[in-house]
Order: C-alpha cells, then sequence, then structure tokens
C-alpha cells in the first residue's frame, strides 16, 4: 500500500491531478497503458474540471474500482453492481474521515477566484488537504479490493 501511496504522492507533486495520481498508481496493476490513463483522468482534478464538485481523488478511486471489477468479472451486469457496491462503501469510508466529497467543502476555498487561489497557496492546502485525500483514497482502496 505504501507504495501506491507514495508513488500517488509523488505523481500529484510532479503536476498530476488528484485523479490522475490515483489512477496512474494503480494503472500497472490493471494493465492499463499509463498514457492511456492519465487522458481518461485528465478532467478530473479540481473536483471535474475545477468545478469543485466530487474530489479528484474519489473519483480517481471510483475508475479503479471499475478496472479492478472489469478484470474480476466478465458479466456486466455483475460488474456494474460490484463496482456500484463498492463505490458506495468507498464513499462511505471517505465521508466518515472527511466528512464530504466535495472538494470545495473539503478546501473551503473557490479555485476559481483569485482570492481562493491565493488563499489554497497561503494555506499550503495541495499538501494539507489534497495529499491527504489521495492518501485516504489510497487506502480505503486497499481495504476494498482484497488480494
Amino acid at each position: 500500500m505504501e507504495l501506491k501511496e507514495d508513488k500517488a504522492i509523488h505523481s500529484f507533486k510532479s503536476g498530476l491531478n488528484c485523479a490522475q495520481a490515483v489512477l496512474t498508481a494503480y494503472s500497472g496493476e490493471f494493465n492499463l497503458n499509463n498514457d492511456l490513463a492519465l487522458s481518461i483522468s485528465c478532467g478530473f482534478g479540481g473536483g471535474m474540471g475545477r468545478l469543485q464538485e466530487t474530489c479528484g481523488a474519489v473519483t480517481g478511486s471510483f475508475m479503479v474500482l471499475g478496472l479492478y471489477n472489469s478484470k474480476k468479472y466478465s458479466e456486466c451486469r455483475t460488474r456494474k453492481g460490484e463496482t456500484y457496491s463498492m463505490i458506495q462503501g468507498f464513499s462511505n469510508k471517505f465521508k466518515l474521515i472527511h466528512h464530504t466529497m466535495d472538494c470545495r467543502s473539503l478546501l473551503k476555498c473557490d479555485l476559481n477566484t483569485e482570492e481562493g487561489k491565493r488563499y489554497f497557496t497561503i494555506n499550503n492546502l495541495s499538501a494539507i488537504v489534497c495529499e491527504r485525500c489521495i492518501s485516504d483514497s489510497i487506502r480505503i482502496l486497499e481495504e476494498l479490493i482484497e488480494r
């Protein structure tokens, strides 16, 4: 788990968004081309296109759960049902830790304003909030994905 967590945090610090960081930490495990993983998850950072809605670490995790169940189950209905169930479990666990999955609520600022961007930078929210959401997402995924 620590290896994936470290990889995701390193990727995030290197410029990937939170969704990309989580998804690419698992891309090798699910034989997903890393460039394709980066492309698929590109628009999900900042709470989906910086709309500051569902946290990118969360949406990246949902993508991982879809990959996991697609590899595990060949029947589409089973795959979908298991993925929905795991997403609901993930959401419950994430909310227990952070009380929300909403990017704007997590950061307590609006990244689409100059004032919000300053607040984000001055308060080091990238490290304090975003990295923690990424780490917690990896931990929750590892609990849900039984080896």
